[in-house]
């Protein structure tokens, strides 16, 4: 299982102690220095369920910066794709990759279901 986070994102920080907490040993991975590729986004997308515009990190400040909110009403998904693959930082996190389940952002009972 690999977790994807930020360690000065309080969400991340909850989340790993969560799962310390509950003795689910994992691979860490710095999400602002090893940035998910546009292969493993297209993947992770498809294995969450969600829509796509839920992997995007709408607190961030690149994400206010860039005026996301207004530019992804008219972007395509090719175009989202590569925009969360060009900064770590733009994606929801934490991102947990455990076989085929994937969990974006820190939901405690969604992580109790699909990890306990």
């Amino acid at each position: 299982m690999i977790v994807l986070e930020y360690p000065k994102c309080g969400t991340c920080r909850k989340a790993l102690k969560w799962l310390k907490d509950n003795n689910i040993t994992f691979e860490d991975r710095k999400i602002h220095e090893e940035k998910p590729s546009e292969e493993e986004l297209r993947k992770w997308h498809a294995e969450s369920g969600l829509p796509l515009n839920k992997m995007f990190n709408t607190s961030g400040k690149l994400y206010r910066e860039l005026n996301l909110k207004e530019k992804l009403k008219t972007m395509t998904d090719d175009e989202k794709y590569a925009l969360l693959a060009s900064d770590g930082m733009l994606v929801k996190r934490p991102v947990v990759v455990k076989d085929s389940t994937v969990l974006i952002g820190f939901k405690e009972e969604d992580w109790k279901e699909k990890l306990l």
